[in-house]
């Protein structure tokens, strides 16, 4: 009877472990506002910020935040801003708010978040919180009529590899990682108390039009477009260089296998000419040999992020380019009653 008591515990233990998969992200309405406002005051400058919630299953509960603060480029002092973090959570756990971190926000301009920092950031996360998400905000790509907020993930498969630091071409087909990948979005879910909604209801205008009815026919996309372009262009640039590198890195590679097979073919000829002679022939590899010195495969992480962008920018583009026909061509029609 103890062993059946003691076996049902141990199941019960191990299946409280398996946490189920990350579905969404549910962010309550003044967080939202709180990310957005704050991303706003200071943009184009980039600006993060703490998220608190609570880890309920599937579910991450974003009840809260607060940015961090601005610090000039001569101030290199960590120390302060994990302070700064340290208290803030204190005066917040004394006034009975979540306190729990559940990862940060961050502003982006024109999408072009995909960098090294931010996966560096995500790992420094991980070692302390389990599962951890990063709103991204684009200020740049709300004025155009939509709200550019994402939750991002690392993926499991890619935090495996980037702890190992093997980003060669034989790792990534062995785990079948291809730049699609390296990050995984989370759908975000805004939710509001009943008295929010009810005060929300009350607010809303009796004009069944208003004013940012009005704005979403603005015509004028062209610079924001032409900036995406400008950042495709640098995009094409980088990967057209991590392109070369690898060109530089196979014809080294090919160069040596020629090298190591000219070697061995004189080294088999001379160790016929020593079996002929009686002598013991020689080895056939020389690790002294500079030829033999394997040659390091460049990291194919750089190429990964930079066609990660590529493909963000060439969405906004064709996003916008396609709202941007709809209205030239509802504006033909009005034209033409």
């Amino acid at each position: 009877m103890a062993n059946t008591m003691v076996r049902s515990f141990l199941q019960a233990v191990s299946s409280e472990e398996v946490t189920p998969p990350l579905r969404v992200v549910q962010m309550e309405g003044l967080a939202v506002l709180k990310i957005i406002k704050h991303c706003n005051e200071f943009s184009p400058a980039l600006v993060t910020g703490q998220l608190l919630g609570l880890d309920v299953g599937s579910v991450l509960e974003v009840t809260n935040c607060f940015p961090f603060p601005t610090r000039e480029e001569d101030e290199e002092i960590e120390a302060d801003g994990a302070n700064y973090q340290l208290e803030m959570m204190r005066c917040l756990r004394e006034v009975n708010v979540d306190n729990n971190t559940v990862g940060w926000y961050q502003s982006t301009l024109l999408g072009s978040f995909q960098t090294v920092e931010l996966i560096e950031t995500f790992m420094n996360y991980q070692e302390n919180i389990r599962r951890c998400v990063c709103i991204v905000y684009d200020p740049s790509r709300s004025s155009q009529g939509a709200l550019a907020l994402k939750a991002l993930k690392l993926t499991d498969s890619f935090m495996d590899l980037y702890r190992n630091n093997n980003f060669t071409g034989e790792k990534l087909r062995e785990k079948k990682l291809s730049w699609v990948d390296i990050f995984e979005e989370i759908p975000i879910k805004v939710s509001n108390s009943a008295l929010v909604s009810a005060f929300m209801t009350e607010l809303e205008p009796e004009s069944p039009v208003a004013q940012c009815d009005y704005d979403r026919l603005k015509l004028s996309t062209g610079p924001y477009v032409e900036r995406n372009l400008e950042f495709l262009i640098d995009c094409m640039e980088d990967l057209s260089a991590e392109q070369n590198k690898f060109q530089y890195y196979y014809r080294n590679l090919s160069r040596q296998q020629a090298q190591q097979q000219g070697w061995l073919q004189k080294r088999r000829v001379e160790n016929m000419a020593r079996k002929a002679a009686g002598e013991e022939p020689l080895p056939e590899e020389d690790p002294s040999n500079p030829i033999f010195k394997p040659i390091p495969e460049p990291s194919r992480l750089d190429s990964y992020l930079i066609t990660n962008q590529i493909s963000n920018y060439c969405n906004q583009i064709n996003g916008v380019s396609g709202q941007n026909f709809k209205r030239l061509y509802l504006m033909k029609a009005l034209h033409e009653n």
